[in-house]
């Protein structure tokens, strides 16, 4: 089942790396839709329900951090699976996310660590909603 994915940076250019990038991850995709701050995404999640985020740190209007924390404070989005894409080196802050439930890529990064990331999260790989193991034979070859 192709998960939607919700991608928030301000660099238009690091937008479509990283939609590039999933592409060749071999997850299955559904809708990228992408924003250039956590207001803008805040908009598209209370429009449509997505699967997946995929979040830089900073950005302007509203950087990733306020955005998870807006994510986690919506009972819609709450269990929305978050993965901070970002090279921030902070400990401190890294840590920080992680304890509000995101997970962590840092740039530059491989389809395969994508991948990988996404596969580990609680929901989606773990429970074969990113695959279908009718098609592929009984086993999810995510």
């Amino acid at each position: 089942m192709p998960i939607n994915v919700l991608l928030v940076d301000d660099s238009a250019v690091m937008r479509k790396m990283i939609a590039r990038t999933l592409r060749l991850s071999g997850v299955p995709l559904g809708d990228v839709v992408p924003c250039a701050d956590g207001r803008q995404a805040l908009e598209v999640v209370r429009q449509r329900p997505m699967d997946l985020a995929l979040v830089d740190i900073n950005m302007p209007v509203m950087d990733g951090e306020q955005l998870l924390d807006h994510l986690r404070d919506d009972p819609r989005t709450a269990a929305m699976p978050v993965i901070i894409v970002s090279t921030e080196s902070s400990p401190v802050r890294v840590q920080r996310l992680r304890d509000k439930g995101a997970y962590f890529v840092h740039k530059p990064f491989t389809p395969e660590m994508l991948r990988d990331t996404i596969h580990a999260l609680p929901g989606l790989a773990n429970a074969c909603h990113v695959c279908d193991p009718v098609a592929a034979g009984g086993d999810c070859d995510f």
